[in-house]
């Protein structure tokens, strides 16, 4: 049974490495000890085992670095019901996550250092992932007053995003750059222009007949080109999350074609599912932004091959059953993400879509280094790692996650991919039970106690 113990010497052996920010891909080794990874590579261990180390035999498994999700809603402070820290940590360890960013749109928002430095307290008192906040661009998520960006930063921020909200104000959005680059910090836009994105799915012939209003995907375009303009004005970073259509791809694409600071992410259901999943009025198949077109899923999942897509996110947003069963236009958006963000993302490479590495840098270096950290297998680095067994065939069951809420639209899914064992600062906070017949729902297994 794994534990929340202090991590002495171990040695990981028999797995396959895989480290996406150095390229390696070969069967080894890794040594960690007092949370620090010691050595790694494919001949270690040729001359004998350390004395007095934990073994753990990977069996063959995939060792990587520990997933970073950088888009998370947590419920706490103020919607303990949907989500606490504690369960989303779990969840997140079910799902091979080893850090996870929240979005300030909690209640009170985090807009000061209070807030920061409730997420962090909360994190070290539960002990498992790392849990990091960013804070709110805007006071109270109002659009208008600045937060006090350079002082939050020093306090942990690692961004500022208003959450569900696009910043609207393009003055606003010019000062928050050009501040944003003195702090040398990244502006995390949602990408939704609010006084047209109204309607509750994706406009056109589907959204017709269900006689439900649409939401344009030229809404999310008319953002991203406005905001870009300000980045070549102000030379602050930019982010873009939860891209969802062609149209924004191409012009994410122009931009970095001419160097601007600007990246994106996505996540799983927007390259997996398009606007059928709806169907008759499913409101767990509710987002936003929303679902796209058929077009529009083909094309993330190209830009999450090619680079054009950065991260990929689990957009994890908990709600609990009231907020879901309602009538569509009045349901809450959003699914919880976390313990399937990984064997939905393995879709891109069982498709043939990508390499294994490749899938692993958008999900692991590619966030970190958005936020100015790292996630990788090097010496001296905190020994966060995901085992998994990318081949393991599963079907997943809202039931058995962890998360306090079962809002997710993959009741039933098939997917390739488990997660064996999460590691944080050489803990093992999640295990899987190997002996689980295949069909079992990805992230069961047992929690750190």
């Amino acid at each position: 049974m794994a534990t929340r113990s202090e991590a002495g010497p171990t040695a990981y052996i028999n797995a396959r490495l895989l480290d996406p920010r150095s390229g390696l891909d070969e069967p080894g080794a890794l040594f960690a000890d007092q949370g620090v990874i010691r050595d790694v590579g494919p001949r270690l261990f040729n001359d004998g085992l350390p004395d007095g180390a934990e073994v753990i035999d990977c069996a063959g498994a995939c060792l990587a670095p520990g997933l970073v999700d950088m888009r998370v809603q947590l419920g706490e402070p103020g919607n303990e019901h949907k989500e606490t820290i504690e369960t989303a940590s779990r969840a997140a360890a079910a799902g091979g996550i080893t850090s996870m960013v929240a979005l300030p749109n909690t209640d009170p928002v985090v807009d000061d250092v209070a807030g920061i430095e409730f997420i962090a307290r909360r994190a070290r008192e539960e002990k498992l992932v790392k849990v990091y906040g960013y804070g709110a661009v805007t006071r109270r998520l109002e659009g208008r007053e600045l937060v006090e960006m350079g002082l939050l930063s020093e306090y942990g921020a690692l961004g500022f995003t208003d959450g569900l909200q696009a910043v609207a104000d393009a003055q606003v959005m010019r000062r928050a750059l050009s501040y944003s680059r003195t702090v040398d910090t990244v502006i995390l836009q949602h990408p939704q222009e609010p006084s047209l994105a109204t309607g509750a799915m994706n406009s056109g012939e589907l959204a017709t007949r269900l006689g439900l209003s649409g939401n344009h995907l030229l809404n999310e375009v008319i953002v991203i080109e406005r905001d870009l303009r300000l980045v070549e004005m102000t030379g602050g970073r930019y982010h873009v999350a939860n891209v969802t259509c062609a149209e924004s791809l191409e012009v994410i694409r122009r931009a970095k074609a001419r160097g601007l600071p600007v990246t994106a992410s996505t996540a799983p259901h927007y390259f997996t599912l398009n606007e059928t999943a709806v169907g008759d009025y499913r409101t767990f198949a509710k987002m936003t932004p929303p679902l796209r077109s058929e077009r529009d899923r083909e094309a993330l999942a190209a830009a999450v091959a090619d680079g054009t897509i950065d991260a990929i996110a689990s957009d994890h947003s908990p709600h609990d059953q009231d907020a879901k069963r309602l009538p569509f236009n009045m349901a809450e958006p959003g699914i919880v993400g976390l313990e399937s963000l990984l064997s939905l993302s393995l879709a891109l490479v069982h498709g043939g879509r990508m390499p294994l590495l490749d899938l692993l840098r958008r999900l692991t270096d590619g966030p970190a280094g958005i936020l100015k950290g790292r996630a990788d297998l090097t010496a001296g680095l905190p020994c966060d790692l995901v085992i998994f067994d990318p081949e393991r065939p599963a079907t997943i069951d809202p039931d058995h996650f962890l998360s306090k809420s079962k809002n997710s639209p993959f009741e039933g899914h098939m997917v390739q991919g488990a997660v064996l064992r999460t590691v944080v600062d050489g803990r093992s906070i999640f295990t899987s039970d190997l002996s689980t017949p295949s069909g079992s729902t990805p992230g069961s297994g047992r929690q750190a106690a």
